[in-house]
């Protein structure tokens, strides 16, 4: 095993651990609003990548025909924050991690249409298991019983648009500092508003809370730019999903969560056709 490779993965275990941070801090800030935990979450994220771009040649320079990308990415990017951040505040803290892992099967679906990619037969197989994989985390009964799990499931679809318009951007000669600067200023943007019209008081504790979410976020953005430098996808992604172990455990230790059967059997079928779908893309590559 290459030396780029062991650091792609490692940076990408890295990355796993800090979005599970996140996760974990987002839940510990208690019942503030969604809207109100996603921009401390980014305003932190802002100015770490604020920063990073201060420090460079470039400064905050972008390629203007990028700015349709840009937008579809912080639009997308945005409503998957959102919406996850709705899931794990009332769903088991795994449940929620792995409903939004379901982003790179939307990725699939989304770059045949964005970036004219062939769906195969293999990959098509592979999205439909994994939505049968996700039927059994929703557990699909009255629509307020399910609607946390399917709120979570199209943060999985935002994730999913926004990461295939990050991959857009890179072929596009895009630097990964101003992507993360950008969504994270449009994501401040389009939530502070409300923040002003129907701000909910916060403790000392809850804000600091929320400044660890927003490292740690910082953290998990950095670390996974930072994994795909390293190597390609095909050989790294499938270890992203340790993020649900790293979830399950700081859940169980925090919360006391426990994920029930159906749930651990939907987590076993996602991981599966994930891992097989990483073996399909190595071999493919």
């Amino acid at each position: 095993m290459s030396s780029n490779k062991v650091k792609g993965i490692m940076c990408i275990i890295s990355s796993a651990f800090c979005f599970a941070l996140m996760n974990m801090f987002v839940r510990m800030a208690g019942d503030l609003p969604s809207i109100q935990k996603s921009f401390f979450r980014n305003f932190i994220a802002l100015i770490i990548a604020f920063i990073v771009l201060i420090r460079t040649d470039e400064k905050f320079k972008f390629n203007k025909k990028n700015l349709p990308e840009l937008l579809l990415r912080s639009i997308f990017g945005t409503m998957g924050i959102l919406c996850n951040f709705y899931a794990i505040d009332h769903l088991v803290l795994s449940d929620a991690s792995m409903l939004n892992k379901l982003s790179p099967f939307f990725a699939v679906i989304c770059s045949y249409f964005v970036l004219k990619e062939k769906v195969k037969p293999f990959q098509a197989l592979a999205v439909i298991v994994a939505f049968i994989g996700a039927l059994f985390i929703i557990k699909p009964q009255s629509i307020s019983a399910s609607l946390p799990s399917f709120v979570g499931m199209l943060g999985g679809f935002g994730a999913g648009v926004a990461y295939t318009m990050v991959r857009k951007l890179s072929q596009k000669g895009e630097r990964g500092p101003f992507i993360v600067f950008f969504f994270s200023a449009f994501s401040c943007v389009v939530t502070l508003p409300y923040l002003i019209v129907d701000y909910s008081p916060m403790t000392i504790a809850q804000l600091v809370i929320l400044i660890c979410a927003g490292i740690a976020a910082a953290g998990g953005q950095f670390s996974i730019t930072a994994a795909y430098s390293y190597a390609p996808a095909r050989e790294i992604s499938v270890f992203d999903y340790t993020q649900i172990i790293f979830a399950a455990l700081m859940g169980f230790i925090a919360f006391g969560d426990i994920p029930d059967k159906f749930s651990i059997i939907g987590y076993v079928i996602i991981c599966s056709v994930s891992v097989a779908m990483f073996l399909y893309n190595r071999k493919e590559g």
